[in-house]
């Protein structure tokens, strides 16, 4: 029994030992972890940026979702995660039936705990001014389909106007994640961005799915199908973006679908069903509704934070 007990004792300090050998940046990594269960290891200065610009769409969310299913924002909620950026513009509780209002909440709750993981790994910026009244949502639907419609898009109205306008957020967010992936270099990073892709991606999956119920639906009263508004709007980003196809909507030829299989579209991806990337720069382009990084507007009246947007803004 003494042998045993010495035994253990002498692998345990040995284990120990061979701890204190090992690099700090290595040892940290291994035995460290923050709240959210991701490694706490050193996030390089070269990923900082990268994971820095999503705030802007993160914000964007969790204030659209927050307000829509529960009539208030960030302020009430955890006015930290603000780090004192200015109240949005426009913001309404949006008349959702009950099971729409269920899964609006959870996206919302979901954007706050995504906000906490980005902060808690890198410094962050505060909350850019964000125009999320109805006005702003209907000048995208009238770029969508090239003219205006009467009367103007209202995403607050009910719940399947409401779901065509959340088709505008997650999406873009999912193809920034994966156009990040490769480009970063720390183990912290790439284990933060692959956490928040799968979710957003659930988020998106959630909402074509909602949609494609409804895709030969008309939406009342423009007697317009669900499909066809989420084409036009899938357009209009692949146009803004200019970087080719990169968006689809629910409903594609058939040479477009999985496998040149089928038409129906619930997942969007390219050839081999893979999700499509984005660079900063496209994404910018396409929240901004101007088809040019540079000049701010949209859902961000005086541009996005962070050293990337700003980048783009200081000759302004």
């Amino acid at each position: 029994m003494a042998h045993f007990a010495y035994t253990t004792t002498t692998a345990i300090l040995a284990f120990l030992f061979s701890l204190l050998l090992l690099p700090h940046s290595y040892s940290a990594e291994l035995i460290s972890s923050n709240d959210y269960g991701l490694e706490s290891s050193p996030v390089p200065q070269s990923d900082v940026d990268l994971l820095e610009f999503p705030l802007n769409l993160e914000y964007l969310e969790a204030e659209f979702f927050l307000y829509g299913a529960l009539g208030f924002g960030l302020d009430k909620v955890n006015a930290s995660l603000t780090m004192g950026g200015p109240t949005p513009i426009g913001t309404k509780k949006a008349k959702l039936d009950p099971f729409t209002r269920d899964v609006i909440t959870q996206f919302a709750w979901q954007e706050v705990g995504h906000l906490r993981a980005i902060q808690k790994t890198v410094k962050g910026f505060p909350r850019p001014l964000l125009d999320l009244s109805a006005k702003s949502f209907a000048k995208v639907f009238d770029l969508a389909f090239g003219r205006p419609l009467h009367p103007p898009f209202d995403p607050y109205a009910n719940s399947l106007n409401y779901l065509l306008a959340s088709y505008l957020i997650p999406y873009v967010g999912l193809t920034g994640y994966v156009g990040a992936n490769p480009k970063l270099q720390g183990s912290t990073s790439k284990r933060l961005v692959a956490g928040l892709l799968g979710v957003e991606s659930g988020q998106d999956a959630v909402i074509r799915t909602l949609l494609y119920k409804h895709a030969l639906e008309k939406v009342k009263p423009y007697g317009i199908t669900v499909a066809e508004f989420t084409d036009r709007l899938s357009n209009l980003r692949n146009k803004l973006g200019q970087a080719g196809l990169k968006d689809e909507g629910l409903v594609v030829p058939r040479f477009e679908g999985a496998e040149g299989k089928i038409n129906g579209n619930i997942l969007a991806g390219d050839a081999y069903s893979i999700s499509y990337d984005r660079t900063p720069e496209e994404i910018l382009r396409i929240v901004y509704g101007s088809g040019d990084e540079h000049v701010p507007g949209g859902f961000y009246p005086k541009g996005a934070d962070g050293r990337i947007a700003k980048s783009y803004l200081q000759n302004e």
